[in-house]
């Protein structure tokens, strides 16, 4: 956890602080990201960093953390958690997916190097916070959706829950890096192609899942 040395800057400089530590590890990853590099490009002495942080771990975390509230209340613009059947939900968060990561190159590079980086320790860090973040809207929603009755009888809903969660794992980094996904090419299709296919997979889910509607 970050100190309390952190939280008492000003916003300003904690913004300046991130913004060059997201920049540098989406680059370069935790193992390879620079704390020289972050100290220089954020106009501080790299000592103060340890004022700030435990270890370059705890910035990494702190980095993430922030990297992925600000995803989760992008993403929820427009969403009624409350009312919202499931899949409704769903197709709203996917689009709102990907104009997001496709609006904001920084986050869409953390997310990348978080989901490849090779140290067990940093990688558990990170997939631990963007868990929690995953769990804590579609556990609820996919919850309420078996009270209410949306999905089939006998349905797991944790496997709906994992099927979501690698639909969107997939569509914060295929659709904008070549060869991630050899099937549907995303990274080489136009944005309304994608956006088209992706709500293609939701739909599938929905087929999978939910109980078919009355004619």
């Amino acid at each position: 956890m970050a100190k309390e040395t952190w939280t008492n800057l000003p916003e300003s400089k904690r913004a300046r602080i991130l913004e060059v530590a997201m920049r540098e590890f989406g680059a370069r990853g935790f193992s390879s990201g620079s704390l020289n590099v972050i100290a220089r490009e954020a106009g501080i002495a790299k000592g103060s960093l340890f004022q700030y942080f435990d270890d370059k771990l705890d910035l990494f975390a702190t980095v993430s953390e922030v990297a992925s509230s600000g995803i989760q209340e992008s993403v929820l613009v427009g969403v009624d958690l409350e009312r919202d059947a499931y899949f409704v939900a769903l197709a709203a968060l996917t689009r709102n997916w990907l104009q997001f990561f496709r609006a904001n190159p920084l986050q869409r590079a953390m997310a990348v190097a978080a989901a490849n980086e090779l140290d067990p320790d940093a990688r558990a860090a990170v997939q631990s916070v963007t868990n929690e973040h995953y769990l804590s809207v579609l556990v609820p929603l996919a919850k309420r959706a078996e009270a209410r009755g949306e999905l089939q009888k006998g349905v797991d809903v944790d496997q709906l829950v994992a099927m979501t969660v690698m639909l969107l794992r997939h569509l914060d980094s295929a659709p904008f890096n070549s060869h991630t996904d050899p099937i549907l090419g995303f990274a080489e299709k136009p944005p309304a192609a994608v956006e088209r296919i992706a709500l293609d997979l939701v739909a599938a889910l929905e087929r999978a899942f939910a109980k078919p509607k009355r004619r």
